[in-house]
Order: C-alpha cells, then structure tokens, then sequence
C-alpha cells in the first residue's frame, strides 16, 4: 500500500464508503506478510514512498512468480523486479500484466507511474557496454515515475561527443553517470552540470579496471562538485535516487 492508496482510503472513510474499522483492519494487515520464502513489506510505499522491489538474482524463477503474485494480490499495482534472467521472465504467470526489458534485465508487473514532475532524469554512459547497468538505472526512474532521457556513448575517449550534449546535461534535473575503464565521465559531467550527479562505476574495463574498482575509486575522488557514487554497477541504485531527488518537491 503506498501513499495513494491510503490517502484513498481515507477518503473513502471520509465519505462514508468505507467504515473506520474495515480501514483499520485493512492498516493492520498490511505491515508484512510471511510467506516462507520472503517476508513482504507493504507498508514500504506508505513510509518511504516506493513500494517493495524483488531483487531476481539468486532467486528461481518459481520464487519470483510467487512474491509478484502475492504483491500484487495485495494491492501493489507498480512491481519492479531487477536482475531478472530471460528464464525467469519467460516463467511468469500469465495472469500478471507483465512486460520484461531485456536490455536492462528488468521486469515489470503492472503500470509505470505517471510522473509528477516536470524535471528530467539524464541517463549518460561512458560506452555501449555500459548500457545494461544503464538501462536498470533508466527503466528504475521511469518505472518509479520520472521522465528519463538517454545519452549513450559519451566517453571523454571523444569529448566533442559530450560537448555536443551540453543543452541536455543543462536541462536535467539530476544525472545519472555510468562508466567504467578509468571512470572519468562523472568528473567532466560534474564540471558541467548545476544538478545533483549520481556516478555508477561499470565492471567494464581491462585488467587494471579491477571489475569497477578503479573506476569506483576514481569517482569517489572526483574534483567536481556534487557528485555521489554508488555502488559498481548499481543501475538501480542510482535510479532510485535519482528518482527521490527528482520527486522531492512534489512529495512535500
């Protein structure tokens, strides 16, 4: 249950649709649920905003089917799942509304949320390897209700390419940069940007990338300004952040 359905409710009650204690008993239900393999936390919309997310790696197929459907019989109408294989997308019941982005290896059972602000979510990455980690960043904001907008392919190998995208790092209200090899993307956004930026180093790179270490070192040591990092190749991460900083005035 998220901050719209219980203010429905309340409404409801208002009206007189809805008694006090059929609304009381439906808050008290809602805390958890155990089901064996996982413990579903549906007050999560309510206290934080976005509601519970299924994280797909390491879980089988058979276990995402299970705590989709029972989220959604809860009533959770925007279920985001990451990390999810082809296998698993292909194992879902066809009772859910469900669409899978295999680019991102995102799942989603139900509807996007309809964004409630005008500001834009940049999405950048230093090559096309990076794109995987950047579309789990990209389809997590626009899943979760923000306006994305993808520049791929951008690394300071060509800066000129980066220049030519200055309207849009002007414009957005926040950046998400993804890069790996030496990582040096986040440090020449933020040098250019006057909006949060959020760096995801990738485990793109040769030997001495160290799976995303080097470039995770080198964002965190970054001489720019306003730069945060998460952690090597977090996509959803930075794009729940990213959508928190984005939504931020249209919560209060």
């Amino acid at each position: 249950m998220d901050k719209s359905q219980v203010k429905e409710m309340l409404e409801n009650v208002a009206a007189g649709s809805v008694s006090v204690d059929d609304a009381l008993m439906k808050l008290r239900m809602e805390p958890f649920e155990e089901m064996g393999i996982a413990n579903l936390d549906h007050h999560r919309g309510l206290r934080q905003g976005a509601s519970e997310v299924i994280y797909g790696a390491g879980k089988t197929p058979q276990q995402i089917d299970m705590i989709s459907r029972h989220l959604w019989d809860a009533g959770q109408k925007t279920i985001l799942i990451t990390r999810m294989s082809e296998e698993a997308a292909s194992a879902m019941s066809p009772s859910l509304p469900f669409k899978y982005y295999k680019d991102g290896h995102v799942g989603l059972v139900g509807e996007m949320i309809q964004p409630k602000t005008e500001g834009t979510i940049l999405v950048a990455t230093g090559g096309t390897s990076d794109i995987p980690v950047a579309e789990e960043a990209a389809l997590t904001a626009e899943i979760m209700g923000n306006k994305v907008n993808r520049v791929y392919d951008i690394g300071v190998a060509g800066i000129h390419r980066l220049l030519s995208h200055t309207e849009d790092i002007m414009e957005a209200h926040v950046i998400i940069a993804i890069a790996g090899m030496e990582g040096a993307l986040a440090s020449v956004i933020g040098g250019l940007a006057d909006c949060p930026v959020i760096a995801v180093p990738t485990s793109v790179g040769y030997g001495t990338a160290f799976g995303g270490v080097t470039a995770l070192l080198s964002m965190l040591n970054s001489c720019a300004s306003g730069v945060s990092v998460v952690n090597i190749d977090n996509g959803f991460g930075a794009g729940y952040l990213a959508s928190m900083i984005n939504n931020m005035e249209a919560v209060k």
